[in-house]
C-alpha cells in the first residue's frame, strides 16, 4: 500500500534496550498469555459448537491460529495501524482525535459517525479490561489442576484472593516494579517457546502447519468447523490493540523488535508444540499448555504463568485508566480524580473511581463464570469488536489524511476487514453463551460517554447565558460610575471558556460590589493533542485594558495532561506578575452549579437523571487543577437541565 506522507516530527522515546525490555513487559503481557487458553477453548468438548479432535482439524486450527496472528497483529496492527498516530500516541482515542480534528476542519458526516463508532470501540474496551484479569488469572491458577487435581475446588478463591491483592496495590502505581515486568516476561517468553520446542520433538510433522495451506483447506473444506472454531480462535489476537495504544510510552520502533524479536516466535512455537501434543495425545485437551511441560516443570510453569498473568492483568487496568483519562479531557466524561504514580512516566495514572469499580466487576465475573473456559466466549466478542472498529477507522484515515488510492483500500483493506468480520460474525453466534456481556458493558458505557457530552453541550450553553459575554462585562467595568471598589490582593476566577464571564467573578460585582485589586480570568483548553512543551502552556490576553488590573490567561493542555493552574501561571511575563499580581498569597475562586433535571426537551427525561448522577462523579475541582485547598472559595449556583 502507498506510504504514510511526511509529517511534523514529534518527540519519541530513544531506542534502547531498557524499552525495549520495558515493552515486553507492559506491552504484550495479554498477547503473549493467550496461548494458556486458545487451543484449550478451541477444542473444549463443552463448547455449543464443537471442534472434533481429530489430526486434520488440529493442523488446520494451528495453522489458522498462525496466519490469524499474522494478519492481524503483524500486518494489520505493527505493520499498517501503529503508522497512523497522534504526535506518537496511539490507541483507538488517539485515533477518535485524529478523526475528530479532520471533521473539524472538512466538516464530514462519515468522520463524525465514524468517531461514535470509535467511542464504541472505546466502550468495548471496558468490557475487555474487565474480563481479561479474570480469565487470565484463572487460566493460570487453574494449571494447578494439572499438578494435582484434589486442587480444583481451591482456583476460584485463589484468583480471587489475587485479584483483590492485584487492585489494592493500584494506587501505588507500576513505577516501583515496572523495571521488572520485562524481565519477567522474557523468562515467560524463553519458557513457552522452550516448551513448544519439546512438543514439536515429538512431532516434527507438526511444523508443516505453518503453511497457509493447512488454514485454507481448513476453512474452505470444514467451513462448518472452522467458523464456529473462530469465536475461540480470536483469543490468540487478544491484547493486540494494546501494542496500539502503548505506541506512546515505548516508541513504535521497541514494539516491533519486541514482537518480531521475542513474543511472535515465542506464541507461534508454544502453539505448535501444543498442536503436536494434542496429536500425540488426545486426552491433554483440557490443559494442553500445562501439559506440554515436563511434569517437574509444571509447578514452576503454574507459578510464572499466574505472575505473567497478573502483569497483563496490570497493563490493561494501566490501560482502562489511560482510556478514562483521555474520555475526560476529549469531554467524554465527568472529570474524574486522577492521580499520576511517577514522577518520571506520566502515563502512570491510577483513577480511584475505576480501580474499584473494575475490582468488583473482576471479581463477580469470577464468581459467576468459575472457569476460564466459560469466560471465553465473552473474551472473544470485546476482542474482535474493538479489532474491527479500529481497522475501519484507521482504513477512512488513510483515505482521508494519506490520500491512498481507493483500489488499495478496496483490494487490501477490504481482505483485511473481511477477516476482521469473519471473527466477529463467529462470536455473534456465542451471545446466549456468555457474548452479550461485553456488548452490555460497551452499550452501557457508550450511554453514558454520550449522554455526559450531550448533557455537558447543553449545560454549557446555559451557562454562556447565564454568564454572559466577557468583555462587554469588562467594558462595563471600565465605564462604571462610580468606579467599582478594588480590595487589596489578587484573584484568579477559573472559567469554563474564554469567551464567558466567570459566574464566580459575576456575582462577586453584582451582589458584594467589589473586586480584587488584580484580577486573572483563566480558562483551561484541552487541545487534541498529548503533550505540550512549557513555550505553548499559556496565553494572555489583557481584554483591551492594560492598566486596569485584570488579565486573561488560557492554560492550554494536551488530552493526556492535567492542568496545573499555578503551575501555569508561574510562566506569566514578568509584565504581569512585576505588575503587582502575586500568586503565593492569590485567591481562587470556582463557579459550582448544582444541577438539577428540568423541563427542556433537549434531552429525555431518563438522560438528564442519568447526566445528572454522573456529575456527582466530578471530582473535586481544586484538586484536579491542583490549587491550594485553603486558598479555594466556591460560588455556587442551580441550574435546571
Amino acid at each position: 500500500m502507498p506510504g504514510k506522507p511526511a509529517q511534523p516530527q514529534h518527540s519519541a522515546p530513544p531506542l534502547r534496550l531498557a524499552i525495549v525490555i520495558g515493552a515486553l513487559g507492559v506491552v504484550f503481557g495479554d498477547i503473549g498469555t493467550s496461548p494458556i487458553y486458545t487451543l484449550q477453548t478451541v477444542f473444549n468438548p463443552a463448547d455449543p459448537h464443537p471442534v472434533p479432535l481429530t489430526e486434520a482439524n488440529v493442523y488446520g486450527v494451528v495453522s489458522l491460529i498462525f496466519w490469524s496472528v499474522m494478519t492481524i497483529v503483524t500486518l494489520t496492527y505493527v505493520t499498517l495501524v501503529m503508522r497512523a498516530d497522534n504526535h506518537g500516541e496511539g490507541g483507538i482515542m488517539a485515533l477518535i482525535t485524529l478523526l475528530r480534528r479532520g471533521a473539524s476542519t472538512r466538516g464530514h458526516r462519515t468522520a463524525i459517525a465514524l468517531g461514535f463508532l470509535g467511542l464504541f470501540g472505546a466502550a468495548l474496551f471496558f468490557g475487555d479490561s474487565m474480563i481479561t484479569p479474570a480469565i487470565s488469572v484463572l487460566s493460570a491458577v487453574e494449571g494447578l489442576k494439572t499438578v494435582e487435581p484434589g486442587l480444583k475446588d481451591w482456583v476460584v478463591p485463589i484468583t480471587a484472593v489475587i485479584i483483590v491483592a492485584l487492585f489494592s496495590v493500584q494506587r501505588q502505581g507500576t513505577a516501583a516494579v515496572g523495571r521488572f515486568f520485562g524481565p519477567v516476561m522474557i523468562v515467560w517468553f524463553v519458557a513457552i517457546g522452550a516448551c513448544g520446542v519439546l512438543g514439536i520433538a515429538g512431532n516434527p510433522g507438526i511444523l508443516a502447519a505453518l503453511s497457509p495451506t493447512y488454514a485454507i483447506a481448513f476453512m474452505g473444506g470444514h467451513f462448518h468447523i472452522a467458523f464456529f472454531a473462530l469465536a475461540a480462535i480470536v483469543l490468540a489476537v487478544t491484547g493486540a490493540e494494546a501494542l496500539y495504544a502503548d505506541m506512546g510510552h515505548f516508541g513504535r520502533r521497541a514494539i516491533v523488535i519486541g514482537w518480531l524479536g521475542l513474543v511472535l516466535p515465542a506464541c507461534t512455537l508454544n502453539y505448535v508444540g501444543q498442536g503436536a501434543l494434542l496429536l500425540r495425545d488426545d486426552n491433554v485437551h483440557s490443559a494442553p499448555f500445562f501439559l506440554l511441560a515436563p511434569e517437574w516443570a509444571r509447578l514452576p510453569l503454574v507459578l510464572l504463568a499466574t505472575a505473567a498473568t497478573v502483569i497483563a492483568s496490570q497493563a490493561v487496568i494501566t490501560g482502562a485508566f489511560s482510556v478514562v483519562s483521555q474520555a475526560v479531557q476529549l469531554g467524554y466524561l465527568p472529570r474524574l480524580r486522577i492521580t499520576h504514580t511517577s514522577a518520571n512516566a506520566i502515563g502512570q495514572i491510577y483513577v480511584p473511581w475505576i480501580n474499584w469499580v473494575l475490582m468488583m466487576s473482576v471479581l463477580t465475573l469470577v464468581f459467576a463464570f468459575r472457569s476460564s473456559a466459560a469466560l471465553a466466549y465473552a473474551f472473544g466478542m470485546a476482542v474482535s469488536g474493538t479489532i474491527t472498529i479500529t481497522t475501519l477507522l484507521f482504513l477512512y484515515y488513510a483515505r482521508q489524511e494519506w490520500r491512498w488510492p481507493l483500489w488499495a483500500l478496496v483490494a487490501g483493506g477490504g481482505a483485511l476487514l473481511l477477516v476482521d468480520v469473519m471473527f466477529l460474525a463467529a462470536n455473534l453466534t456465542k451471545l446466549v453463551h456468555g457474548a452479550w456481556l461485553p456488548l452490555v458493558i460497551a452499550i452501557c458505557a457508550f450511554v453514558v460517554m454520550t449522554t455526559w457530552q450531550r448533557g455537558r453541550h447543553l449545560v454549557t450553553a446555559a451557562r454562556h447565558e447565564i454568564e454572559g459575554p466577557l468583555r462587554p462585562f469588562i467594558d462595563e467595568l471600565a465605564d462604571r460610575q462610580p468606579p467599582l471598589v478594588r480590595v487589596p490582593g489578587t484573584a484568579v476566577f477559573l472559567n469554563r471558556s474564554d469567551d464567558t464571564t466567570p459566574l464566580a467573578m459575576r456575582t462577586n460585582v453584582e451582589h458584594n460590589h467589589v473586586l480584587h485589586e488584580h484580577a486573572v480570568i483563566v480558562a483551561v483548553e484541552t487541545v487534541p493533542v498529548p503533550r505540550l512543551p512549557d513555550d505553548k502552556r499559556i496565553s494572555v490576553d489583557s481584554l483591551g485594558y492594560r492598566d486596569d488590573g485584570i488579565v486573561h490567561v488560557t492554560v492550554h493542555a494536551g488530552y493526556m495532561e492535567r492542568p496545573d493552574v499555578p503551575a501555569a501561571l508561574r510562566m506569566l511575563p514578568s509584565e504581569v506578575t512585576e505588575g503587582g499580581v502575586d500568586l503565593d498569597t492569590a485567591s481562587y475562586f470556582l463557579s459550582h452549579l448544582e444541577l438539577v433535571p428540568g423541563d427542556s426537551p433537549d434531552m429525555t427525561g431518563w438522560r438528564k437523571r442519568l447526566f445528572v448522577a454522573t456529575s456527582f462523579l466530578t471530582a473535586d475541582a481544586a484538586g484536579y487543577f491542583h490549587l491550594p485547598p485553603d486558598r479555594t472559595i466556591l460560588v455556587g449556583s442551580r441550574l435546571d437541565v
